[in-house]
């Protein structure tokens, strides 16, 4: 079930990771609803996020609050909003979308296209933060 995330995960396509670690990574979305919108994924390939395991899943979680801590302090925002759709690919995954008005979290809404220096320098804030 190799899908986009797997080769994100792999290396085989760049990112702009936010956090890592040995069970889990977080980046940037291509395609944001708003600025600092991040995925956060296993890197375990599982398709249906209630198919993780209770541990895998309760570890997913824990990894994406600190993520989500992270983009609290460093994306002016009032609180950090999660989603979980997965339907657009078909790999477990965590929203987490700076929120400053409820239709920020809007998956019907055009999306932002940065540049690689604006995704660059979301990407240093919310590491430094």
């Amino acid at each position: 079930m190799s899908s986009i995330f797997s080769k994100i995960i792999s290396g085989e396509i760049a990112s702009y990771k936010i956090a890592e670690d040995a069970k889990h990574l977080a980046f940037l979305d291509a395609m944001p609803l708003v600025k600092g919108h991040t995925l956060v994924v296993p890197k375990k390939e599982v398709d249906l996020i209630f198919d993780l395991d209770t541990e895998d899943y309760k570890d997913l979680w824990a990894f994406a609050q600190s993520v989500a801590k992270q983009i609290q302090k460093a994306v002016p925002c009032k609180r950090v909003g999660i989603a979980v759709v997965g339907l657009e690919v078909p790999h477990a995954h965590i929203h987490l979308v700076p929120l400053n008005e409820i239709s920020d979290l809007n998956f019907s809404n055009v999306r932002l296209k940065l540049s690689p220096e604006e995704y660059k320098e979301i990407q240093q804030s919310i590491i430094n933060a």
